[in-house]
């Protein structure tokens, strides 16, 4: 049987020369760095969830990609730093008398943030023109790569025009850019996981492919819909709308808020109105809740004992966990410390579908 899997090339008959072993053994190389990266991106997502929760975001005025990486050294430079912040709405509006400690408590995140960005691009790029100085990287694979590589890059940019947007006449950033930023990184992490789970699992045949093919397709279709209300999440963050309405399910004793159609146009409401924004990630965190249990239930009966079996019993146990964390999250009126665990959850819950899509994928021989 030959493989159809151009990320891991085969070889039919005898293999007296170890090829096959070779690129297996260059594909799991590939693979284990492909997913440290994404543990980097994973640990990014939260930092800037907390980034966010600390109203850290705009500590950091200016954007120096070369040299942005040095701190404050002394004194002198911690007051300089200090005199730029003054100048902006976040600390004329929001911070006014805030002390030079006080603002050192704020910039330390910001800059964690933007120093962990750089650290994903030196760990992605270095060990790439590496491994393909070397010849190392699979067939087909370079493009994907590169791919990866420009989308960090554009991911950058992003982020400072989120910043920019808060720099200018309101102390805050534009929800959109935040939403957009969010799910950049986000898409990042998942395309880094998908290419490491395909060169691990080239091969990957599944037992019945007719019965495993309904689960797959749903998993699929489930992981898009996480990543729907991610972004929903992310307006949410951008329109402090977690800090309204804290009760479950009802909000102010009613399914649907009672402004939640105050804007004009109506359409509008679902992108600026906090209360109806909060309506909608709430609710379609049901829905796709609702979604998980619904494959969790067809899929299990489906499988044979395996790691598909598995992968499918951590979905639901995903959902749940952060269904709970959620729920939590806004009762408590959003801790930081929670709200950081509801976010890490997202990404875990992406994790276990991509994870169960995969091994439960056949390739027809």
């Amino acid at each position: 049987m030959t493989s159809q899997n151009p990320l891991a090339p085969d070889f039919p008959g005898p293999d007296p020369f170890g090829t096959k072993r070779v690129l297996r053994g260059d594909a799991r190389l590939v693979a284990a760095w492909l997913l440290g990266v994404a543990v980097l991106v994973f640990a990014m997502v939260v930092i800037g969830g907390i980034t966010r929760l600390t109203h850290s975001g705009l500590s950091m005025v200016e954007w120096n990609p070369l040299f942005g990486w040095i701190p404050p050294m002394d004194a002198a430079a911690w007051q300089a730093l200090f005199d730029k912040y003054r100048q902006f709405p976040q600390y004329q509006q929001l911070n006014k008398g805030m002390s030079l400690d006080e603002f050192q408590e704020i910039f330390w995140w910001e800059y964690l943030h933007r120093v962990w960005g750089r650290l994903i691009g030196v760990a992605f790029l270095v060990p790439f023109l590496l491994l393909l100085a070397l010849g190392r990287i699979p067939a087909g694979l370079t493009p994907r790569l590169t791919g990866l590589f420009v989308l960090g890059g554009l991911q950058g940019l992003l982020g400072w025009y989120m910043v920019k947007s808060g720099l200018v006449d309101r102390p805050d950033v534009s929800h959109y850019r935040l939403a957009a930023h969010l799910g950049l990184a986000v898409l990042i992490y998942a395309l880094l996981l998908r290419t490491a789970l395909d060169l691990l699992n080239p091969d990957r045949l599944a037992t019945a492919d007719l019965l495993l093919e309904g689960p797959r397709r749903l998993a699929l279709g489930l992981t898009l819909l996480v990543f729907i209300v991610i972004l929903a999440g992310g307006l949410v963050a951008g329109l402090d709308a977690g800090f309204i309405y804290n009760s479950f399910p009802l909000m102010g004793g009613r399914l649907i808020p009672g402004e939640a159609y105050d804007l004009v146009p109506a359409w509008l409401n679902h992108f600026e109105n906090a209360a109806m924004v909060q309506f909608q990630h709430r609710w379609l965190a049901v829905a796709t809740f609702l979604g998980l249990v619904a494959f969790w239930q067809w899929a299990r009966h489906r499988v044979p004992a395996s790691p598909a079996r598995v992968a499918v019993h951590a979905v639901l146990v995903a959902g749940a966990v952060q269904v709970a964390l959620g729920i939590a999250t806004l009762l408590l009126v959003v801790p930081i410390a929670l709200a950081a665990l509801h976010q890490a959850g997202a990404l875990l819950l992406l994790t276990s579908l991509i994870v169960a899509g995969q091994v439960l994928r056949g390739h027809e021989s």
